[in-house]
């Protein structure tokens, strides 16, 4: 059984509803992966030791990811560092702008940790819709169904 650790910050439910959407997506893998969501404020260094790979879920806040993120990241980043190397990682922004400065900011942290992104960022700029759903869904069911078949 792998482990997929999905962590994320949501003040209005627009981040939560993407998650869901990738959760629903990586459900479909339940015989092989085990799902452990967490908002960020409440995930640490055991929940990513645990862990096979990270979806991490954040709004654009300032141009950049949330405050729980980023805690959540300082958290675990030096207890864990050199232990995560290649782990597969994946990234949903929910954006007021255009969620670059949010990316960036994580990918500059995951390339730190010498983890591996698995797809393009997804993100969703304002209201979830149903093509914005779509892709978190698919997002999550392509990373489940990696770690099932041990691409990832």
């Amino acid at each position: 059984m792998k482990h997929l650790l999905v962590i994320y910050s949501s003040q209005t439910g627009r981040t939560r509803s993407l998650l869901q959407a990738a959760c629903d997506g990586a459900g479909e893998f339940a015989d092989e992966v085990e799902l452990r969501l967490r908002p960020a404020l409440e995930a640490g260094v055991e929940d990513l030791l645990w862990a096979d790979g990270l979806l991490i879920g954040t709004p654009e806040n300032f141009g950049y990811m949330s405050g729980a993120v980023k805690d959540f990241l300082d958290r675990v980043y030096y207890p864990t560092e050199g232990r995560k190397l290649g782990m597969p990682y994946a990234v949903l922004v929910s954006a007021g702008n255009d969620g670059s400065g949010a990316v960036r900011a994580i990918e500059r942290i995951a390339t730190g940790g010498a983890w591996t992104r698995i797809a393009e960022p997804v993100v969703v700029k304002g209201e979830p819709d149903g093509d914005g759903l779509g892709r978190c869904r698919e997002l999550g069911q392509t990373f489940a169904a990696g770690l099932a078949c041990g691409i990832f």
